[in-house]
């Protein structure tokens, strides 16, 4: 398979990164390889893959994909695209914000794969946007940093699990695939990165009675990591005699720490909750 070499590509177009989008492009073909292996395409595959760069990646996915759509969202990357990848009659190039762009109709009727090198600074929105979006999304690889990808594969108990471990867990079984150094990338990063895959369940891993209440629920209980649930739970502003009779309902003690549930037991804690605040309207 033929690499794309980044840094010539970049000389050659004259290209200037822009900070502000946090651009770090890759130069590793081994990496590339790694993803490639790691997210486990096939030619049967339609990816969609966010922030291709000059298309080191995106050349080696049109090679082993049926078909890749990319969305870009620095327009001066795109003549370079257009260019560099012009033999390639499997190739889509859309210029924009993936956050606004309608994933649902790339995907169309069918599964896509999402592979992404994604700026640090966007990681969390853009990843809880591919979750949350209704598009039909079967694995997600993407290259992130090495701390984010560490909280999302993360278990109760560990000092890494947090409000984000939960909800991806909510959506997806993960993988860690690999660490990448700096030296993998231009211009250089500060730190690590990992590419975790996001492989999605079939159904939700838990089922609440009221989804944005659980989520509630989860987020609150990681906003102060020392404070017991009982004190995180407060700025809900519930009453708290329903709080404590759902914390005994659901066996679990208000003195523990959120890191220390598991994503069943917040969604029994969540579903306690909902049924006294319902019982509470109908009185």
């Amino acid at each position: 398979m033929e690499f794309l070499n980044t840094k010539e590509l970049v000389r050659k177009y004259g290209f200037k990164f822009t900070k502000s989008l946090g651009q770090n492009f890759l130069i590793d073909p081994t990496v590339v390889q790694d993803i490639i292996n790691g997210s486990k395409i096939t030619k049967e595959d339609h990816v969609i893959e966010i922030g291709p760069g000059v298309g080191s990646l995106t050349r080696a996915l049109l090679e082993a994909a049926g078909k890749v759509t990319a969305v870009e969202i620095d327009k001066k990357l795109i003549p370079i695209l257009e260019e560099e990848l012009k033999d390639y009659d499997n190739f889509e190039l859309i210029q924009g914000d993936v956050l606004k762009t309608d994933l649902k109709a790339v995907a169309g009727d069918h599964r896509v794969k999402v592979v992404a090198n994604l700026p640090y600074y966007v990681t969390t929105p853009i990843l809880m946007g591919l979750l949350e979006d209704d598009f039909p999304w079967e694995s997600i690889t993407v290259m992130i940093q090495k701390e984010v990808a560490q909280r999302m594969d993360s278990g109760p108990g560990s000092k890494e699990y947090g409000a984000l471990s939960v909800q991806v867990a909510y959506y997806a079984d993960t993988e860690i695939l690999r660490l990448v150094k700096p030296d993998s990338f231009v211009p250089k990063p500060k730190v690590d990165s990992i590419v975790i895959r996001l492989d999605r369940l079939e159904r939700p891993r838990v089922e609440p009675k009221d989804i944005e209440l659980f989520f509630q629920v989860v987020r609150q209980s990681f906003a102060m990591r020392r404070k017991t649930l009982h004190n995180n739970l407060k700025p809900l502003g519930l009453d708290p005699a329903i709080v404590a009779d759902a914390f005994q309902a659901a066996g679990i003690d208000p003195g523990r720490r959120g890191e220390t549930l598991s994503i069943e037991e917040f969604s029994e804690l969540s579903d306690q909750i909902k049924e006294r605040l319902n019982d509470e309207k109908i009185d």
